[in-house]
């Protein structure tokens, strides 16, 4: 179909999505990052955070824990860390590494540098897979 995105999104032990799209918006380095039909060439990071994706007016989103996007002749290939839909979401599970994350960032004088890097980290991952799991 004219003016589609051929969206991909592949983590290290499966392709999550492959969809021909009408637009979509990544987490970018400095923000949201939004992609429509002939988009320039591009290659970039992702943040963790929401990828969303509209096709025939419909939106979807899938939680990214970063990674990177290729743009190319309205294919974009985005390669995660992890990616999961709304209804894969383990909230619970989600919600205890938020507890955990936040426990490490409170006893910041007891935890080395490394750790607090891991643990703001885990917090954002943990913070956007409870809200994309509001969203099923």
């Amino acid at each position: 179909m004219a003016g589609d995105i051929s969206l991909r999104v592949v983590t290290p032990v499966r392709l999550v999505l492959e969809e021909q799209v009408d637009e979509l918006t990544a987490p970018g380095p400095l923000g949201q990052l939004g992609i429509l039909p002939d988009h320039a060439a591009l290659m970039t990071t992702l943040d963790i955070g929401q990828l969303s994706y509209r096709k025939s007016g419909a939106s979807s989103v899938i939680t990214l824990a970063g990674g990177y996007a290729e743009v190319l002749d309205n294919v974009v290939t985005v390669l995660a860390n992890a990616a999961e839909f709304p209804a894969e979401i383990d909230t619970a599970r989600a919600e205890n590494a938020r507890a955990r994350a936040e426990n490490t960032l409170g006893d910041s004088d007891q935890a080395d540098e490394e750790a607090l890097v891991a643990a703001r980290a885990a917090l954002q991952r943990a913070l956007v897979r409870i809200e994309t799991a509001g969203q099923r």
